[in-house]
């Protein structure tokens, strides 16, 4: 019985992870891919630990506090080079976060997304399959290109070709319920809109100092905490003048949801400029709400969506007002978001911190009448 439990356990902990991997430090790589690496250092990629991420560290204390873990879960995307990874999601076993392990303030680092092989589909959460070769890294620049360092590899890999490397950790994520917290809608199908050509889009600046080429692709991922700007450009804001009201509308053209982590909270704002005078309307919330037995519930607990009002994907919303326009009157519309549902901020601690309570801007639009 024991050699059953044994085989069993690591079973469970290379099907969870892959087993545990050596990885080069980003820090290696800046010498040679220097403005990349800074993209990648000011990113939620470089940023995605409980000491880098106060939201991120909020809602693991807050799991760890009501569940005892004393496995640091989350760490199979959020610290996927941890030298002790198997630990970490292999039940039975024990293993938390240590800011002071450098491999886990690595994050999601160079060397982890550069090595990923393949991806293995799975109900629960899909998985990363990593190359065994330490200096053989895949791309998307070029199909073979070698440096003094290491040799990038393309004409092998079609999920850096496609666009789809991503998918191992963004794809989605099903709790022990059978609730999906957070899906894109993403799957290795996806050829001409994907994760890397909206959130990595091509900008000015060699790839690296090696090989001069004219652009690269934008290593500071596109996102709701960092240059969403990027990203305005798939959503367009629309008004439709009536007779004694008018309509927003709001036209998502991503592949996925507009916001997808059930902590935030969109907002558009509506107001009428009239005589300089400025009249606020009132503003349209889109969010999705978790819960249990009818209740808003952490997402470990969550069993249902109780709420369910965000923009989907491919989805036109129209929100109307009931308001009378004048001519010369001008109506201004702000679309943006919170990073945690402010009705969530007292519970996780987060009501003192800036980037929990800021409301980020995301597109802004006029109309004059």
């Amino acid at each position: 019985m024991k050699k059953i439990s044994l085989i069993l356990s690591i079973a469970i902990a290379v099907f969870a992870n892959n087993a545990v991997h050596e990885f080069a430090p980003s820090k290696d790589c800046q010498k040679c891919h220097a403005q990349i690496y800074d993209e990648f250092y000011g990113s939620m990629h470089a940023n995605a630990t409980p000491s880098k991420d106060v939201i991120h560290k909020a809602v693991w204390d807050k799991q760890v506090a009501m569940t005892k873990s004393e496995q640091y879960s989350c760490g199979k995307c959020h610290t996927p080079a941890a030298d002790n990874l198997d630990k970490m999601t292999t039940p039975g076993q024990k293993a938390i976060f240590d800011e002071n392990n450098p491999t886990h303030q690595e994050a999601i680092s160079c060397a982890y997304c550069h090595r990923i092989e393949k991806i293995e589909e799975h109900t629960q959460s899909n998985t990363n399959i990593i190359s065994q070769t330490k200096q053989s890294y895949y791309g998307s620049n070029r199909s073979s290109l070698d440096s003094p360092y290491h040799k990038i590899i393309t004409d092998e890999n079609e999920n850096f070709k496609n666009g789809n490397v991503c998918i191992g950790c963004h794809s989605h994520n099903v709790n022990k319920f059978g609730l999906n917290l957070c899906s894109n809608n993403v799957n290795s199908q996806m050829s001409d809109a994907n994760c890397v050509s909206c959130h990595m889009p091509k900008i000015d600046g060699s790839v690296s100092s090696v090989i001069e080429t004219k652009e690269h692709s934008f290593h500071g991922f596109a996102g709701a905490h960092f240059h969403s700007e990027m990203l305005s450009k798939y959503v367009d804001i629309s008004l439709l003048r009536n007779i004694d009201h008018f309509i927003v509308n709001v036209d998502n053209r991503s592949s996925h949801a507009f916001l997808l982590h059930p902590a935030r909270m969109a907002v558009l704002k509506i107001s009428v400029l009239r005589d300089g005078k400025n009249i606020e309307l009132e503003k349209e919330v889109f969010l999705r709400v978790l819960g249990k037995e009818g209740k808003p519930a952490m997402p470990w607990m969550a069993d249902s969506i109780i709420k369910d009002t965000m923009i989907g994907a491919n989805e036109k919303r129209a929100v109307k007002r009931e308001f009378k326009l004048e001519n010369g009157d001008r109506v201004d519309v702000v679309l943006g978001w919170f990073l945690v549902n402010p009705k969530a901020l007292e519970a996780l601690g987060l009501q003192n911190e800036k980037v929990a309570t800021e409301f980020k801007v995301f597109k802004k639009q006029s109309f004059n009448f």
